[in-house]
């Protein structure tokens, strides 16, 4: 099993492939992890270093991944931050192809582009390449309630704004950090708009903000359907798995995600150096 992962990458911290790759190994998952950064850190510190690269070099690499014959074997195509609009239309060229070759590649499109407490923190111009290009290509697309927003135009309120959302978009939608009029006090949502119908799942929310928490819960998803699982089941396992990593985080004190101990998501045991515990 086979997922290629089109992501920024850091030294320090876990976000973007820095926080989906190792997740998606520990659970016996391949990963052809894909950089289209390469960060000493994510931008909440004073201080950041390294760039964005080059949308030639992020295509040679790509190039690189269809001649190893990746895109065939792969199950799943995951696509995060992509740093830049050239970079943007360079992936979704490889998107074009790697789906015409391999037909039954499900692609999970993760709209990198902004939170609610950052607004957009994306260059002029990405919008309109994720939102007309490769939204339209993806199988699931993942963002959070903001940038669900941006791609409709309409802000994501109330329930009801998300089913008017899943006509306009053709893909499954899995809409992370939720919070609605009727979401319980002390909860944040992950909502599933898939065939007219709306599922949440709630979670408590935790007096910690970690970046890459939503990298985290894509890669998990993104695990699952490679393994085969429907859409839902893929989610509620995701949703388990990131909430143990956000409570691992808040019991060390820590402001970046503590990945280890890896977590299976298929036994849900621990596993430490080599060996399972319960």
């Amino acid at each position: 099993m086979l997922v290629i992962s089109i992501q920024s990458q850091v030294v320090h911290g876990h976000v973007g492939n820095s926080a989906a790759v190792f997740p998606m190994q520990a659970d016996g998952i391949e990963v052809a992890a894909v950089p289209t950064t390469l960060l000493s850190n994510h931008p909440h510190y004073p201080t950041m270093r390294g760039r964005v690269l080059d949308a030639e070099l992020v295509g040679d690499l790509l190039q690189g991944v269809e001649e190893r014959g990746l895109v065939e074997r792969a199950a799943v195509l995951v696509t995060g931050y992509l740093g830049s609009p050239a970079i943007a239309e360079t992936v979704h060229r490889f998107v074009l192809r790697a789906l015409k070759r391999n037909p039954a590649l499900i692609y999970v499109c993760d709209p990198v582009m902004g939170d609610s407490d950052l607004g957009v923190f994306v260059a002029d111009g990405m919008l309109e390449v994720v939102r007309d290009q490769l939204v339209p290509l993806a199988s699931v697309i993942a963002p959070n309630q903001f940038e669900l927003g941006l791609l409709t135009g309409k802000p994501m309120i109330v329930e009801a704004d998300l089913l008017a959302a899943g006509a306009i978009i053709p893909a499954r939608i899995v809409a992370t950090g939720c919070v609605f009029p009727d979401t319980p006090a002390g909860q944040l949502e992950t909502v599933l708009c898939e065939a007219g119908s709306v599922t949440r799942i709630a979670t408590p929310r935790l007096p910690i903000r970690p970046c890459g928490t939503g990298d985290l819960m894509t890669a998990l998803v993104a695990a699952n359907l490679a393994r085969g699982a429907a859409l839902e089941t893929a989610l509620s396992s995701a949703v388990r798995g990131t909430f143990a990593v956000l409570e691992r985080t808040r019991d060390a004190g820590d402001h970046e995600l503590r990945l280890l101990p890896a977590m299976s998501l298929r036994s849900g045991k621990q596993v430490q150096h080599g060996h399972e515990r319960s």
